[in-house]
């Protein structure tokens, strides 16, 4: 009887620490790296057919303490604009699926002409779009429309307004 309660006990204890290393378990490494491929290879392929380049978070922050002249769109809703956004950033929305044809109903009643009117009439001037993180698209159709217009340099920050709290940048907001 003695040897079934310790029999038992031993069970029991063993149970437990399998449901304690089971719940504290690292994270499958192969996994993760299939969606970091991913989300690699679904960027590269929107850059490639958006015909622009892109800019890291530390790069971007380089070029606004430069003073490098540029303008920056954030293409998220103006309610997410207006409580934070990159110092100096304009707000324009673009939807999250591709935009092929311009469509006023995505852009908050906005035409082409309005979004060159925001970008200014100097076709070699950098241009920077950002949304919210990596997998948002928004700044994909934004930064395509912008070469469709006949903007030369233009670059998408993928990491978005996230990336940017993340580094530790000062942002704005509306007041």
């Amino acid at each position: 009887m003695r040897y079934l309660k310790l029999a038992g006990g031993i069970i029991a204890v063993l149970f437990i620490v399998l449901m304690l290393a089971l719940a504290y378990a690292p994270e499958n490494i192969f996994e993760k790296e299939v969606e970091k491929e991913a989300g690699a290879v679904k960027l590269l392929r929107e850059v490639r057919g958006g015909d622009y380049d892109v800019v890291t978070t530390p790069e971007l922050k380089t070029w606004i303490d430069s003073g490098k002249a540029m303008v920056i769109i954030d293409a998220m809703p103006y309610e997410h604009y207006k409580k934070k956004h990159i110092p100096g950033a304009f707000q324009f929305l673009f939807p999250i699926p591709d935009m092929p044809d311009w469509d006023i109903e995505q852009t908050d009643d906005k035409t082409k002409e309005d979004y060159a009117k925001l970008l200014g009439p100097d076709k070699e001037r950098s241009i920077v779009v950002y949304c919210g993180f990596v997998k948002c698209t928004r700044s994909h159709n934004g930064a395509t429309w912008a070469r469709q217009l006949g903007y030369k340099n233009v670059y998408r920050h993928p990491g978005g307004i996230y990336a940017w709290e993340g580094a530790g940048y000062d942002i704005e907001s509306v007041q």
